[in-house]
This record gives structure tokens, sequence and C-alpha cells, in this order.
């Protein structure tokens, strides 16, 4: 099992003297606070926050036009969604550690460029295979992005409350990405082709790559030890074989590929974490998770990954296949859901200097079981979606603000890239698992309630794809005579309907163990000590600039 300086010992002095630049450790002095500079980084830090989250929130507003045009058919449509999220899941850890290694600054900057260049990629793919290996591609670049900005955050900012602040401020980054996203993606999408959503990202990269060099200092300890290759090779396939399993599962039902996959992942899941224990300098410090501060949030991160981005993807394939809107009216229907989540950010961040940080996020996820409750209505109207969608997001919100906080700031500061890559891959992991699981029980619910009511007169030969997704259904319904192509369309929407109704009704119980999970954190006594939930240990040292 890996080893750590501990503060004071004279390995932790021999690191930090070699950073020239970082003052001593003085105990009871004040740590510095942040000016212009810093403040100006956090901007320019926000950027890649904001493309993160805007890719996935643009795309399923394109599903419709993108199915229409590339014909994938239902595990591709999946792929398309989520291999994305997985590829970022996969590489969080080890983009995180490289950080650490050869320098945040540096691998947040490649990453930029391989993300630009993926995007262009992606935009002019002409098959639903060109367009899932340009996801994957970008999925690896987006993973250098997040450990890398928050590790910086980290040495940026070194006095507890306004760390938390800051925290706080890139995490509404993302919540702004899902605010623009649907906004911009709407409007290319009402006068452009699908591809048009993910050249946004050419643009916003390059204000990155011109203002980082100078705004962004380089951090990287001393000594950091090598990256395994084959931790590498072990993160990247445990999740993907058992998504694909889970897949298979879904869609064809228990058989040897579906199983046999998840048993393979599993195992090679289990062989990851008997390697890193074995390891002098691991891919994943396990040590960590035995900080109550650190597991309790960052398992919860999966939670939240999965109930936020398993019911983005359904709602907005309902706003605009079920209610019939542009994606421009859906993408104003979604507005207020990223507007209340970053009003309760706010909120919340007030509230971390009065209440412990577990309080709060425990409360917020019981608050959150009131947005599935009115998701169970989504036949009322649009109405009773975006308020299930605004309270499930704003719920959750504490969780994602604090919970941040908390695991990175329960690490070392050597640790601080592995940390918050482990915070974000609990995130990410979740999201993708969320569209992988849920979106994989939707799916299967629409197919088994439209089988069961498929109109008659409808060719078996057409009945069977459109019982895979309901962009499928409604495109055969055009292709049958006006009577009978109305009928499965209107069948078609009744089967989504009801897939979203399961969908809500599955979050319930899970919400509510989420809550009651977070409040045994609090009971433990693992909860930080520190100001606004960051325990004062986290101050990181000062970065050393190139």
């Amino acid at each position: 099992m890996s080893t750590r300086p501990e503060p004071g010992s004279p390995e932790r002095a021999d690191a930090q003297s070699a950073r020239t630049d970082v003052p001593p450790e003085r105990p009871g002095t004040p740590p510095e606070r942040a000016g212009v500079r810093e403040w100006t980084a956090l901007a320019v830090l926000g950027v890649p926050a904001v493309l993160v989250m805007m890719n996935m929130s643009v795309l399923y507003l394109a599903l419709p036009t993108l199915s229409r045009d590339l014909d994938p058919s239902g595990p591709q449509l999946l792929w398309i969604t989520d291999i994305y999220g997985f590829m970022v899941a996969g590489a969080l850890i080890t983009m995180g550690t490289l950080g650490d290694r050869l320098g945040h600054r540096r691998v947040l900057l490649a990453g930029a460029v391989a993300f630009t260049g993926a995007s262009v990629f992606a935009a002019y793919a002409d098959s639903a295979g060109m367009l899932i290996a340009a996801r994957a591609v970008q999925g690896v670049a987006a993973a250098s992005l997040a450990p890398s900005s928050l590790s910086v955050i980290r040495t940026l900012f070194r006095d507890p409350g306004q760390r938390t602040l800051a925290i706080t401020i890139w995490m509404m980054s993302f919540m702004g990405g899902g605010a623009l996203g649907p906004l911009v993606g709407g409007v290319l999408l009402q006068y452009f082709w699908w591809g048009s959503v993910f050249l946004v990202a050419v643009p916003t990269m390059l204000v990155l790559l011109l203002t980082a060099p100078f705004l962004v200092p380089e951090f990287r300890p001393a000594g950091p030890g090598r990256l395994d290759p084959v931790s590498v090779v072990l993160s990247l396939t445990a999740p993907l074989a058992v998504v694909y399993g889970v897949k298979s599962l879904a869609a064809d039902g228990v058989g040897p590929s579906s199983l046999g996959a998840i048993a393979a992942g599993t195992a090679v899941g289990a062989l990851f974490v008997r390697r890193q224990r074995r390891l002098d300098t691991p891919l994943l410090d396990l040590s960590l998770f035995r900080i109550p501060a650190f597991a309790v949030p960052a398992g919860g991160m999966i939670v939240v990954g999965m109930l936020l981005f398993g019911t983005s993807l359904l709602t907005s394939q309902y706003l605009q296949l079920v209610l019939g809107f542009e994606p421009l009216e859906a993408g104003l229907w979604q507005l207020p859901t990223a507007v209340g989540g970053t009003v309760a950010a706010l909120w919340v961040s007030g509230l971390a200097a009065r209440f412990q940080p577990a309080v709060l996020m425990s409360a917020g996820a019981a608050l959150a079981v009131l947005g599935p409750v009115l998701l169970t209505r989504a036949d009322g109207g649009p109405g009773f979606v975006v308020a299930g969608s605004l309270l499930l997001f704003a719920g959750l919100t504490p969780f994602m603000a604090l919970g941040t906080g908390l695991v990175v700031g329960a690490a070392p500061p050597e640790r601080a890239g592995a940390a918050s890559a482990v915070s974000e891959t609990g995130a990410e992991l979740g999201g993708a698992l969320g569209i992988a699981t849920l979106g994989s029980v939707a799916t299967a619910v629409y197919g088994g309630h439209l089988a069961d009511r498929m109109p008659d007169g409808v060719p078996p030969e057409l009945a069977g794809p459109a019982g895979e997704t309901l962009p499928a259904a409604l495109e055969v319904a055009r292709q049958l005579p006006e009577e009978l192509g109305t009928a499965l369309a209107d069948t078609a929407r009744a089967a989504f309907t009801h897939s979203l109704h399961v969908h809500a009704l599955i979050l319930i119980p899970l919400l509510l163990a989420l809550s009651a999970l977070t409040l045994t954190l609090r009971r433990r006594g693992g909860e930080p000590a520190g100001d606004h939930g960051t325990p004062d240990s986290a101050a990181a040292p000062a970065p050393a600039t190139d």
C-alpha cells in the first residue's frame, strides 16, 4: 500500500523545498487570501467546465435530428449519448494523476487542444460509428479538464472560505453550461445542421488556450512517481465492460454475452483495486477512502450523476418527441432548471458558513424527492416536467457544490489531482451509469409497453425497430398509411411517457437512501472541521510558476 509523507516530516519538507516559491508553512499564520489574478484565473478555468456540461446538454437536443440523419440503432444511440461520459469517467483518474506528475496546466492545455480537434471530427461525422469514435476522443480529452482545473483552484485559493466559494463558482460553471447548452443548441439546430452544436467548442477553447498560459500557474509536487500503464488500462476496461453488459442485458435480455461482460468488468475492477493496494505510487490512492469526509461524498457523487444525467436525457426527449416542441422551445423550457440550480448554489454557499455541509446535502437530497413525484405527472403538461426537473436539480445542488469541496479538502495537497479526479469520476461515472442503466431500463420499459399495445396492421419488420427507440417509432410511423401511422406515433409517445413515470419512481428510493447516507457522515464525526466545511489542513501551498 502506498505511503505519503506526513506534514512536518523530512520527506514533506524536501517536497516543499523543491518548489522554491512556496513559502514555509507557519502554524497559526492565516492563509494568504486570493487577489485579482486568482479570481481572473478562476474565470478562465470556468471555460472548460461550461464546455463539458454544454457538450452533454446540446447533444440531448440534437438527438432527434441526429437520429434522422445517421439512423443509429437503439444500442448505437445509447453509445452516442454515454460513450463520452464513460470515457471521461474511465480516464479521469489517469488524467488527474498525470496532472500531479506532469503539471496540471500542461495537462489542461493538452486536453483543450485534443477536445477542439475531436469536436470538429464529431461535427462532420457521417455515420453513427464515426460519431461514437469522435465522442470517445472527446471524453478522453475532457477528462483532463476537470481534475486539472479543480487542482489549480485548490492551489490558488488557500483561504478555506475563499476556496469554498471558488469551488462553488466553478460548479456553477457546469450549471451555466447546462443552461447555455439548450439555448445555444436550440438556436443552432433551428438554423443549421446537428453537427454545428459541436463546433461551439472551437472558439471557446481558443479563449482558454490563449489566456491560460498567462493566468493559470503551474503546480506539480517533487518526486511524484511514475504512471503505471497497467492500471490505466484496467481503469478504462472495467467500466466499459460492465456498461456493455448492461446495454446488452437491456437490449437482448439475459444471455452469455451480457452476463459475461458484466462478470469480466467486475473481475477487471477487482484486479485494479488489488493492484492499487500493492503499488508504491498507485493510480488511485485507496487509503483516501478511509476518510469518511472523502468516501461518503465521493460515493454520493455517483448517485447524483446517475439521477441528473439519466433524467435530463429523458426529459429532453420528452419535450421534443412527445410534446412536439422545437429544439429552441425545448431549450427555453429547460432554462428554469439551470437557473434554479445556480440560485440554489449561491444560497447554499452562504448557508455553509452556518450549517454543516452534511446537513445541507442531506436536506437537499430529501427535498429533491419532490422532483420525481412531479415527474410521475408528466402527462399533465410541460409544467410538471419543468417543475420536477427544477426541484430535482436544485435539491441535489448542495451535494455537487459542497461535496466536491469535502472530497478535495480531505486529501493532502500532493494528491489534489487524484482527489479531484475521484470527485469528478464519481459525477461523470454516475452520469454515464445513469444513461446506461436508467436509460436502458427506460428503453426496456418503453419497448415492452409498446409491444403490448402495438396497433394492428404494423408489419413485423417495422414493429421491431419501432420498439427500440421513440425516434425510430416516429420514423416508422411516417412510412405507414396516415391513420395507422398516427396510431403508432400516439402509442409510442404514450409508451415513452410511461417509461418516464417508471424512471421517476426508481429515483425516489435512491434519493431517500442518499439523504440518509449523507447524514451518517455528520453522526460519525467524519466531517472536516475547517471553515465552510473545508478542513484547515486542506490549505494548499502556493503554486509554483514556470
